[in-house]
Formats: structure tokens, sequence, C-alpha cells
């Protein structure tokens, strides 16, 4: 089972490279949106889509995490799916907002996990919960795959973005 300090120190690795496409993200402003930020086949991101959902996934799913831990013995209903109505709805008014605001949320909240990771065992890591499309995922799986694992795609895809506007 990963450790606490293992998760951490990833989430701090993929962070730190996030937050160092920063001068470069803003050097290329204004980004255009997207005509299309949803979920389907035609949705294309760019960087302000991109950003804006990293800012409203990871309190979520801390949150999410939050709700296992206080649910247990009792494996809790938590999560959604990315078609959730929500997360669409954030996405598109957060997409708006300045990009070095979205830079400065996705570091305070990155400090929100590294201080709660700090306080977590590998026995809370071990609880679960009930995910609306995996089952029954653990805490653990919640923060390496759902969050780490899916912070790292992001960072891929804003180089990508980067590297075709050259």
């Amino acid at each position: 089972m990963t450790e606490p300090t293992d998760l951490r120190s990833r989430l701090r690795v993929t962070a730190d490279t996030l937050l160092a496409l920063r001068p470069a993200i803003l050097a290329g402003e204004p980004w255009p949106l997207a005509a299309d930020f949803g979920h389907g086949p035609e949705a294309a991101w760019g960087p302000p889509e991109v950003l804006a959902h990293v800012t409203e996934m990871l309190p979520y799913w801390l949150g999410e995490a939050e709700r296992i831990l206080a649910g247990w013995p009792t494996p809790v209903p938590f999560g959604r799916v990315a078609t959730d109505e929500v997360r669409i709805a954030i996405i598109g008014r957060d997409r708006t907002v300045p990009l070095r605001e979205l830079f400065d949320r996705i570091e305070a909240d990155v400090a929100r996990y590294e201080r709660r990771l700090n306080e977590l065992s590998p026995a809370d890591l071990a609880r679960h919960g009930l995910h609306p499309a995996r089952g029954s995922i653990s805490v653990q799986t919640v923060l390496d795959l759902i969050v780490v694992e899916h912070l790292e795609e992001h960072c891929a895809q804003l180089r990508e973005l980067l590297a075709a506007t050259v």
C-alpha cells in the first residue's frame, strides 16, 4: 500500500510540474475559449478549460475523500462521472477567471492536500467508498488515480497545447 508520504511526494512533483508551466501559459494569453468544453468527442479544451477543471477537481476530490473517511466503517456513496452537469458548469464559469488566479488556486489546494496527507494513516487510505462507475474503491485509489494520475494527464495536455502554439 502507498504510504501518505509517498502520495504527498507524488502530488508535489506533479503539482510542481504543472506550476512550472505557468510562465509559458501566461505568456500565451489571451487563449481562445473552446467552443465545446463538455465531455463529448467534439470537446477540445485549451489552457483556460484545463486549468478551470483542475481548480474544480482538486477541492472536489479532497471533499469526496473526506466523505469516505467520515462514513467509515460503512462504505458511503461518493464521487461523480465526467458528464456531471455541475462539473461542466463550473468549468464553463471558471474558464473566464484570469489564469494567474487559477494557478494560485491550484497552489493553495495542493497545500491543503499536503496538510491532510500528513494526518492520514495507511488504515485511513485503505477505507473504501462506493463510486458510481468504479464501485468500491479506497481513499488511496481516489488519491492515486483520480487526483494524482489525472493531474499528470492534465500536465501532459498543457505541454501538448503549448507545443502546438510554437
